[in-house]
């Protein structure tokens, strides 16, 4: 006897990290010696100060209870301090932030408190492949804004305005920006609050790369009168190497917290305490943790602009964030058959630009999490490659 699968998931399809790292696995089983670069999960480990905190937390009377729905009153307002010290923002600890296990829970939780079958999504392209997937999943339709080098990798407003808006409930911006690394400014957040006004659309920033090898740190919450139509997810995976601690935040007015916090209430029971604790200490961490964790960043993504180089790639050298976005040479007209040929050649994990969108065509991207002598060795096996 057959069970039949839900009809939403005849609009996703598995994960790419998910499928490509199976045949990955597969292939060092063999004996493959395959260097990751695809991945954005932070190899560095944590600040000292957390690991000492969620270790001491277990041991607090009630820490193994469950916890409540908005988390620790400490952890919201750990929050709401590291939003004024470094974007300049002043919410309401009581009102204007819910804790997250993690920024991707709160992708599927804003979708799933605003959106209804038929509705409208803007979604970037290229972008995040989980504001598509999860749009499918609700029956709402994605329709994609085309993002290019020539506009700096930023939504081109006008043109937007001259499409049919009416459908359209919320719109997802990711800056800086995940592939390209386009950092964004407060004069294109200005712009979007203007354009979601006048179209009625719920604005959404996906901010977890605010501090990966990016000087001036930036929310769109920090733009006059933001609050009234935009939200913010941001996330500790990334700035403070927690990816595996799943700890995020989305930070908002009132009303759209409340929506939000309406949905997590029926799908999770809290985040363990210890984690929380764990979060207080790291947005505790001063603007040294910061320095040196991008010294790190630096040293291994000019080692990557040189493998890059070395495969006839272009860059933007003030890109952002923790990947390089890299354009492939004219001839190369298929990145995933190239990725392909480095990884079983060269036992090489390069990610394809095309898993991002149809603008991702023609670009590769790689992850700054692997250490200096891994991309050395990467270097060595590419040489002589094209």
């Amino acid at each position: 006897m057959s069970i039949v699968t839900a009809k939403r998931l005849e609009t996703v399809e598995e994960y790419y990290f998910s499928k490509k790292l199976r045949e990955v696995r597969s292939l060092v089983l063999q004996g493959k010696p395959v260097i990751n670069m695809a991945i954005g999960s932070p190899d560095l480990e944590p600040p000292t100060t957390v690991i000492k905190a969620i270790t001491d937390a277990v041991l607090i009377d009630g820490a193994h209870k469950y916890q409540s729905y908005q988390g620790l009153p400490e952890l919201r307002k750990a929050i709401i301090s590291f939003y004024e010290q470094h974007y300049e923002v002043n919410l309401n600890v009581d009102t204007e932030v819910l804790p997250l296990m993690g920024s991707k829970e709160g992708i599927m939780h804003i979708s799933m408190a605003y959106l209804n079958e038929g509705d409208q999504v803007l979604i970037p392209n290229p972008g995040y492949p989980t504001y598509t997937s999860v749009t499918k999943l609700l029956g709402a339709e994605p329709v994609f804004y085309d993002l290019s080098a020539e506009n700096d990798w930023q939504p081109n407003l006008e043109a937007l305005s001259k499409q049919d808006l009416s459908k359209v409930k919320i719109m997802w911006i990711n800056y800086p920006h995940m592939p390209t690394g386009a950092a964004g400014s407060k004069k294109m957040y200005a712009n979007l609050i203007t354009f979601a006004k006048k179209h009625n659309i719920l604005l959404v920033n996906d901010n977890p790369y605010s501090f990966v090898l990016n000087p001036e740190p930036m929310s769109i919450l920090s733009i006059p009168g933001a609050k009234k139509v935009a939200i913010e997810l941001n996330s500790l995976s990334k700035t403070f190497n927690m990816a595996g601690w799943r700890v995020g935040m989305v930070l908002g007015d009132k009303e759209k917290i409340e929506a939000i916090l309406k949905v997590k209430s029926n799908m999770d029971s809290g985040m363990f305490q210890g984690l929380q604790k764990g979060a207080i200490a790291a947005l505790e961490c001063g603007a040294d943790w910061f320095e040196t964790m991008n010294a790190v960043y630096t040293k291994r993504r000019k080692l990557i602009w040189k493998l890059a180089t070395m495969l006839g790639c272009t860059y933007d050298e003030n890109a952002t964030g923790m990947f390089v976005w890299s354009k492939l040479p004219k001839h190369i007209v298929d990145a995933e058959a190239f990725i392909d040929r480095i990884l079983y050649e060269k036992s090489i994990f390069i990610t394809p630009g095309t898993i991002f969108g149809t603008q991702g065509k023609g670009y590769i991207r790689f992850s700054l999490c692997i250490d200096e002598k891994a991309i050395e060795e990467a270097i060595n096996r590419l040489d002589g490659f094209i």
